[in-house]
């Protein structure tokens, strides 16, 4: 294919036709989610400081196309494992793989583009001295129309809850944008701050979001990681919120709330000795 370089803003109808092929693309690739918003969304809601917005980081942005991939509730439920965090990890090479060849795909149309990796630090280390990561994939899905802020702080989608996992790309097309999400799909339960490992979420006068004690959170996954078994996840894990649970018949989360305790009584417990199991196998633990 020839590399088209004189690139221009599209036209109205250009732009249409692009976003139907971008979203072809991104199915092609691998995601089960998309979304675009116009980087002016950021200065109109007011809520990201000016230094980490799109159009800031990149002068040429002129729409943010955020792409996410679920992470499978079964899974998930099985935190910390091995398992778990192998499917962590699939989803970061597969999101920066589509976020890379969406980029290609759009330069090679004429419309400069480029990926925003999903995680925005090195290590763990650095990111205890040097917080937050220099964009936040949570705040462009939520302008992307994809979900709203929990009181996890992540987004909850109505799809998956907050078992997803996003990146984006800047692109100098303009793009239309998907409608934001007017109302909170949060319930505002608070189950994830009740079984948060690290008592990192606490209620504010402001409902949503919560508190968050980024430290405390940090600080754990680095006892899981010094275990083979990160990352957390368990406030993805409890969120009542998601179609995904009809699919794997988990629509309640009542047995969450014994489950430590019942595990800690019996490790064969029968209603969670499946998770005793893969938790047992392939970590320090």
């Amino acid at each position: 294919m020839k590399l088209n370089l004189a690139f221009s803003s599209p036209e109205p109808q250009i732009a249409s036709a692009l976003r139907t092929d971008v979203t072809d693309e991104v199915a092609r690739l691998g995601s089960t989610l998309i979304g675009f918003a116009p980087v002016d969304r950021w200065a109109d809601a007011g809520e990201v400081p000016p230094d980490y917005r799109p159009d800031s980081i990149w002068r040429l942005a002129k729409t943010v196309i955020v792409v996410g991939v679920p992470m499978l509730l079964p899974i998930v439920e099985s935190t910390p494992s091995i398992n778990y965090q192998e499917m962590y990890n699939a989803s970061n090479v597969l999101l920066d793989q589509i976020a890379f060849r969406l980029s290609l795909f759009l330069n090679g149309r004429g419309f400069p583009a480029i990926p925003i990796p999903r995680d925005g630090y090195g290590n763990l280390d650095i990111l205890l001295k040097k917080m937050p990561a220099s964009f936040s994939h949570v705040y462009a899905g939520k302008y992307a129309g994809l979900g709203t802020i929990g009181f996890s702080h992540n987004l909850i989608n109505p799809q998956f809850g907050p078992r997803a996992r996003y990146v984006s790309v800047f692109t100098a097309a303009e793009i239309e944008g998907d409608p934001v999400i007017a109302r909170d799909l949060c319930k505002n339960c608070e189950m994830c701050a009740r079984l948060c490992p690290a008592a990192a979420l606490s209620a504010n006068a402001e409902r949503l979001p919560a508190d968050f004690d980024a430290i405390a959170c940090t600080k754990h996954h680095q006892i899981l990681v010094s275990q083979s078994r990160w990352p957390c996840g368990v406030c993805l894990k409890v969120c009542p919120i998601g179609e995904d649970r009809k699919l794997y018949q988990r629509t309640s989360v009542a047995d969450y709330l014994r489950e430590a305790e019942a595990l800690q009584t019996d490790p064969l417990d029968p209603q969670y000795r499946h998770l005793t199991h893969l938790r047992t196998h392939g970590s320090e633990v």
